[in-house]
């Protein structure tokens, strides 16, 4: 991860290991086993965490040691081309770091939707899902033009540490549906983002769509 200041929007720091209980009883709406990269957290409504509330979450990792992923539409006022600016071109509007999460607010995350062969060795990209890559900021970006379609860069991420999304899962603080390429780089943000990827959801979830992000503004 490539190092940057800190976004003059965004969430306080915070260890991967605190909680984000839920206000609200378990709707049985998630489930550990479909956790998987490309998969989306959704927080639900009785989630109180504020860092958390209203937040989608695109899932990179998952595994036995835990779960890792980033915090969709949430622009800061960081440009890009002011931290990286070999990078800014291929960027989709707006072109600024989004606050990917509470944990090494001062590392940046790239990702990027590219086409053609599987990349190789050196390619500076690593596939997570239906086309989306991790992107080595270390790399030259010229090499990667032509295979990137667009691509999104995130200070800091979320984390969960073994056991513990299972634990909020159950207590129906998240959802977790399928998740697009489109969801990584839309250019909605915050509530207007949940709601898009609820609406297109079925039964419960999809009436949840009608609800606030945040139960606070209710």
């Amino acid at each position: 991860m490539t190092p940057v200041p800190d976004p003059e929007s965004g969430p306080p720091a915070r260890p991967a290991t605190g909680r984000r209980r839920a206000a609200v009883p378990a709707l049985s709406i998630g489930r550990l086993e479909d956790v998987r990269p490309g998969s989306l957290l959704v927080a639900m409504p009785g989630l109180i965490d504020p860092t958390f509330a209203g937040a989608v979450v695109y899932v990179l990792d998952h595994s036995e040691t835990g779960t890792l992923g980033v915090v969709l539409g949430s622009p800061s006022q960081v440009d890009i081309r002011d931290v990286l600016p070999g990078w800014c071109d291929l960027a989709v509007a707006p072109a600024v770091f989004h606050v990917g999460g509470p944990c090494e607010t001062d590392t940046a995350l790239c990702l990027a939707r590219c086409v053609g062969p599987p990349p190789g060795p050196g390619s500076g990209l690593r596939p997570v899902a239906d086309g989306i890559h991790l992107v080595d900021l270390d790399v030259a970006p010229d090499p990667l033009a032509g295979r990137v379609q667009g691509l999104r860069v995130f200070a800091g991420y979320a984390g969960w540490s073994p056991g513990q999304l299972a634990g909020e899962l159950a207590e129906g603080a998240w959802a977790c549906v399928p998740g697009s390429p489109e969801d990584v780089l839309a250019e909605v943000s915050g509530p207007e983002l949940w709601r898009r990827v609820l609406s297109r959801q079925t039964g419960r979830l999809a009436v949840l769509s009608t609800a606030p992000a945040d139960p606070s503004v209710n």
